[in-house]
């Protein structure tokens, strides 16, 4: 009788120890980011509300602590140019070779910029900053170990997933918007560093700030089959305002471009008007995280939701497109909620349904604006369904997603996050010279350009190689025969321009 010797595979081990070292580094760094903004933007919260109540003198600090923070973040700004907005797009590029960034002066400089232009009421996000601060630690360890550039970016891609995931206590969100947005492919190693860095980063964010979900609105009322035609209605007019908030985003960063002073002082302009707002209405500042909760405990009119929805709109554009440290993603979100109350109260008002349902509409809302304004249905579904904590509404939340997105495609509109990559750029002017080479995975899709033709028929440039293609577990040598399947992964060595040729014909003709 033979013994059959066991080999233990232990490709992915390491994968697993860096993604579970990521996950815990970031989740202490975001947890403590998360905690700090939100204390802040309470005591700046307090002194408006006080300022409000006839203690005028408040004014005078205000304005004071604005200005020293307004140059804090300048300073910043100007010795770290990438750690402005949201950082996503810095971390696409750094993932696609685009951008050399220093991590260390990244993660510090982001940390305490971040703090400062959130805390200070501005509405902007914490989740792209939690993103790029763990994308940060993820290169940081990556170039700690002396590791290649695509061994990199699986810990690059591990850290910005546990960025997201302690950011809103949503791990498999931050999974999904790595693959769907950020790194745009499903490689094994990637998704199971992901996969372990968000898993650990959630446990240290729970055991920080507890198990309630982010945005706990409490029990949704079973969305009746019969009303589903209501839901196309504002899935059509969700992917419409989605499509008005890309262009009208774009154009708010060209204004600022317009201002004949240096980039890293445009945030004078959201420091200073800030004040006025939150003399006015103190509590519309920061993300919105509080502003979605008090939709369904505080009863609001329609006209009170149009002129909330509207300051919100015009002045997350103002703070967005300065380039301050900040992200887009909750402020999307709450722009989403307010649209869907407003259009809760209009069905109500036309008798078209109960008024019962104007939380379902909250909820949809949020999930339909960021699947359509950042083309990422998945990502869109599974984070409301984690941030809210309740799974009867993921039938409408799909259908929302889907006409929205489809809507916003018919009408050419672009992922906003390779928007401003492609800005930032062009703006950079990064280029590396052609005698730069670096390799590149590209997934071979189903239904794409790549599936069923040989390697020989491949249109790739005379200055590169297919080096190997993987094929599940199993590596296959790149035969001038071999006929790619989908769920394939070709490893191309090429320069960086032909790199950028390469990936822009497939994704062109997938």
């Amino acid at each position: 009788m033979f013994k059959k010797r066991i080999r233990l595979n232990t490709s992915k081990l390491s994968v697993v120890l860096y993604g579970a070292l990521i996950g815990f580094l970031t989740g202490i760094v975001v947890s403590v980011f998360r905690w700090t903004i939100e204390k802040l933007l309470q005591f700046v919260q307090a002194l408006y509300v006080d300022i409000s109540h006839g203690n005028i003198t408040l004014i005078f600090f205000l304005m004071i602590a604005n200005f020293i923070g307004f140059l804090i973040v300048a300073w910043l700004l100007n010795k770290e140019p990438n750690i402005s907005g949201s950082g996503i797009p810095q971390v696409e590029g750094l993932l696609l070779g685009e951008l050399k960034i220093n991590w260390w002066s990244t993660l510090w400089r982001k940390f305490i910029s971040g703090i400062l232009a959130i805390g200070s009421g501005l509405m902007l996000g914490r989740e792209g900053p939690s993103i790029q601060l763990g994308a940060s630690i993820g290169q940081g360890v990556a170039s700690y170990r002396r590791l290649s550039h695509n061994q990199s970016k699986g810990l690059i891609a591990s850290g910005a997933a546990a960025g997201l995931s302690a950011a809103f206590n949503a791990p498999l969100a931050g999974v999904m918007f790595v693959l769907e947005e950020v790194y745009h492919s499903i490689s094994p190693f990637v998704w199971v560093s992901a996969l372990t860095g968000a898993s650990v980063s959630d446990f240290v964010s729970t055991v920080l700030f507890g198990q309630t979900p982010v945005l706990s609105v409490g029990h949704l009322s079973v969305f009746p089959v019969q009303l589903y035609g209501l839901l196309l209605v504002f899935g059509i007019i969700l992917g419409l305002f989605g499509f008005l908030y890309q262009k009208v985003l774009l154009f708010s960063l060209n204004c600022y471009s317009k201002i004949k002073v240096p980039k890293y002082l445009y945030g004078m302009v959201p420091f200073t008007l800030v004040i006025p707002i939150g003399i006015l209405w103190p509590n519309l500042l920061g993300g919105g995280n509080n502003l979605i909760l008090s939709l369904k405990e505080t009863p609001m009119t329609m006209k009170m939701i149009i002129v909330i929805l509207l300051v919100r709109f015009v002045f997350s554009m103002i703070s967005y497109g300065s380039g301050l440290p900040g992200g887009i993603f909750l402020p999307i979100l709450t722009l989403g909620a307010l649209s869907g109350s407003l259009m809760a109260h209009i069905f109500v008002y036309l008798h078209l349904m109960s008024a019962n349902y104007a939380l379902n509409f909250i909820v949809i809302g949020m999930a339909g604006y960021f699947a359509c304004i950042g083309k990422a249905p998945f990502t869109a579904i599974i984070l409301i369904f984690e941030m809210v904590g309740s799974v009867t509404h993921i039938l409408p939340l799909a259908l929302v997603s889907l006409v929205a997105y489809l809507v916003i495609d018919l009408l050419n509109g672009a992922p906003i996050y390779e928007s401003l990559l492609e800005r930032l750029l062009k703006r950079k002017s990064v280029y590396l010279t052609m005698s730069s080479m670096t390799t590149t995975e590209v997934p071979v899709l189903a239904g794409g350009i790549l599936e069923d033709q040989q390697i020989r028929d491949l249109q790739l440039g005379s200055n590169s190689l297919i080096t190997l293609v993987k094929r599940s577990e199993h590596v296959l040598i790149p035969k001038g025969d071999l006929v790619l399947r989908a769920g394939d992964i070709i490893y191309i060595r090429a320069s960086q321009n032909d790199t950028r040729l390469i990936r822009n014909q497939i994704s062109v003709k997938n």
